[in-house]
């Protein structure tokens, strides 16, 4: 079942979405078909680095500071769903995307492992089909971030995992920083970009700032996020459902305009009836 978001509104998990009818992903045990579908966790001593890095952004923590002060529905996603087998990529591409930039850890692999999610497969297969070769993209905060990634093995070892996508090697954490890296690979405008991720403060401020269409999914697994980054997670939370509270809505997208265009009302059709 899902958990309801942090205030009603028109887009929310709560007034767009059923129950959904297959187990949950977080706790399914069916491993998936595709040969993506492994995941290996990746060892202590390579992640920890990562895990440390990421409890201490100061970039990161002066633009939420920004956000805060001057403009909360930045932080605000376009959609939320409880992972990407809700999104109709199809929809998508039809409005006029061009490109899906995913994060990484916790929205479609496990905290630090370079394999897809498994019960994420069959929905990442249906965006590869929707989108032109070339057109799906990681940017993550450990793969590809020169600061752990400085020769791009990780980046490279994710590229040989997840047929299709391409990580996108880049300087700043977000939500610091601009787009270039990413609008350099797709030759395109971020605002012909959606931007998928967990994080209100990382995924979302940084995708909303560049002019993104956001998609927020919850985390797939605790399993190997640190202690602080999960308490974290809970403080986000209720800073978002305050601004909730306080009548800020997310900012509207130029390409759709209603987003529940592209919200599936029943992402497990496809699995059921085949």
């Amino acid at each position: 079942m899902l958990r309801p978001p942090p205030a009603p509104l028109p887009t929310s998990r709560a007034s767009l979405l059923p129950p959904p009818k297959a187990a949950n992903p977080k706790t399914d045990p069916t491993p998936a078909t595709s040969t993506n579908a492994r995941v290996t966790p990746m060892g202590v001593a390579a992640s920890w680095p990562r895990a440390l890095g990421q409890r201490f952004n100061p970039g990161g923590v002066a633009a939420v500071v920004t956000v805060a002060a001057s403009e909360p529905r930045l932080a605000l996603p376009h959609v939320s769903v409880q992972d990407i087998r809700w999104v109709d990529w199809g929809e998508l591409r039809r409005v006029g995307f061009r490109g899906v930039v995913f994060d990484k850890d916790n929205t479609l692999t496990a905290p630090y492992a370079p394999a897809l999610w498994p019960s994420l497969v069959a929905s990442f297969d249906q965006c590869r089909a929707a989108f032109p070769p070339g057109a799906i993209a990681v940017y993550s905060n450990s793969a590809g971030l020169k600061q752990y990634d400085p020769n791009g093995v990780e980046a490279s070892a994710i590229e040989a995992v997840i047929e299709g996508v391409h990580v996108i090697r880049h300087d700043a954490k977000k939500p610091a920083g601009a787009a270039k890296e990413i609008e350099s690979y797709f030759g395109c405008s971020a605002s012909d970009l959606v931007l998928v991720g967990d994080r209100y403060f990382t995924d979302v401020i940084y995708g909303n700032r560049n002019g993104f269409l956001t998609i927020l999914t919850e985390p797939l697994s605790f399993a190997g996020e640190s202690y602080i980054v999960r308490k974290v997670r809970k403080l986000e939370a209720y800073i978002i459902s305050y601004w909730y509270k306080k009548g800020h809505r997310p900012v509207k997208h130029p390409l759709l305009p209603d987003v529940r265009r592209i919200v599936k009302f029943d992402p497990y059709e496809d699995s059921v009836t085949s």
